[in-house]
């Protein structure tokens, strides 16, 4: 199977992509704009292989599309191009808008329009799976859990695009009989994710020494799903799934962010021993709360493990320990993106302290 992934130099996309030619037969493509947070370096360890090719364009892009597809012919698209950042999307909505709404629809034309120019064996194996995030279902209270019948209640610029998204997926199912599957995932974390997220940001500043910003008083909690975890959860849901239907994949691993500071705090006092900025966890300063922060995400994955046999396999202990060493042995990886221009001495949003 020839497979498309968009985005497929970013964060998740990259982690598919090493897994589909490191474990599977299948060939890849990678669709990728370059924008900010993508790099090529991320899919370096498999840009070599004869089963993989890269195509550099914006899928918002119509006949760059179109030119790709007619001349990879893939059997599947897999849909992880996405703007990504909540503190980006307050800041500046209309990327997400652009990108996640109207790269989507431009994809899901491209591919419909893809389709019709094959034959009706190839018709019926081909897959578009759409990757999205739980954040579109809104906030938890202190319990419960999101499920593949939660309704939609997206808080943020960039939830609100990602619903919106999911939306136009499904729609072109019903509607088109374009057979698609779509996955719903929690907070991913691990290797080669770039330094404007919160669990590299803590990394970086506490091995520099720098202040740790947590938004308000860090009781905000997320469910921590490692990056691997969920490239093999994404490659079953392409290679398993039944059409038209959605998976809900999570980590089983809840944790307020206070608490994963601080954990990461320890992991750097125990993993950098020679820093002179221990205990790291005395440089956590609390700083005002973003707009719309939810309170909680959790997911119970429990559809997917049950028809498709997938579990993670990953700890967030575990994880967070592999993802902590793995920043501190590639600095060649971070201060590349340094010297391109991005700071990650700050979190995006108000910083004042809250006391």
């Amino acid at each position: 199977m020839k497979i498309l992934v968009t985005g497929g130099a970013g964060f998740i996309g990259s982690a598919v992509v090493r897994r589909l030619i490191a474990e599977s037969p299948h060939e890849v493509v990678n669709l990728d704009k370059l924008t900010y947070a993508a790099n090529l370096d991320n899919v370096k360890a498999v840009a070599g292989d004869p089963r993989y090719a890269f195509e550099r364009a914006d899928i918002c892009d119509a006949p760059a599309v179109a030119s790709i597809l007619a001349k990879h012919r893939p059997d599947a698209i897999m849909h992880l191009a996405a703007e990504s950042h909540v503190d980006r999307s307050i800041d500046g909505p209309a990327e997400f808008i652009s990108t996640n709404i109207l790269g989507t629809y431009t994809l899901l034309e491209a591919a419909r329009r893809h389709l019709e120019t094959r034959a009706a064996q190839e018709r019926a194996r081909f897959r578009f799976h759409h990757v999205s995030t739980d954040e579109v279902f809104g906030t938890l209270g202190t319990s419960g859990f999101f499920t593949e019948e939660t309704a939609y209640a997206p808080n943020s610029p960039y939830s609100a695009s990602k619903a919106s998204s999911d939306h136009l997926v499904r729609a072109w199912h019903h509607t088109y009989k374009l057979p698609v599957v779509t996955s719903n995932c929690s907070n991913n974390y691990g290797p080669y994710q770039f330094p404007e997220k919160l669990i590299p940001v803590v990394i970086l500043a506490a091995l520099e020494g720098r202040t740790i910003p947590i938004y308000g008083k860090g009781e905000n909690v997320r469910d921590w799903l490692y990056v691997e975890d969920h490239a093999a959860a994404l490659v079953a849901i392409l290679e398993r799934g039944a059409v038209g239907e959605t998976y809900n994949v999570g980590g089983h691993n809840e944790l307020s962010n206070l608490a994963l500071v601080k954990l990461l705090c320890k992991l750097m006092d125990e993993l950098a021993p020679e820093s002179p900025h221990r205990p790291h966890e005395r440089l956590i300063s609390f700083v005002a709360d973003r707009p719309g922060h939810d309170l909680r995400y959790a997911i119970d994955a429990d559809r997917i493990g049950r028809e498709l046999g997938w579990r993670p396999t990953v700890t967030v202990e575990e994880g967070l320990r592999r993802t902590v060493a793995w920043y501190l042995e590639n600095r060649w990886w971070w201060d590349a993106i340094r010297k391109r221009g991005h700071d990650d001495a700050r979190r995006l949003g108000l910083e004042a302290k809250t006391e």
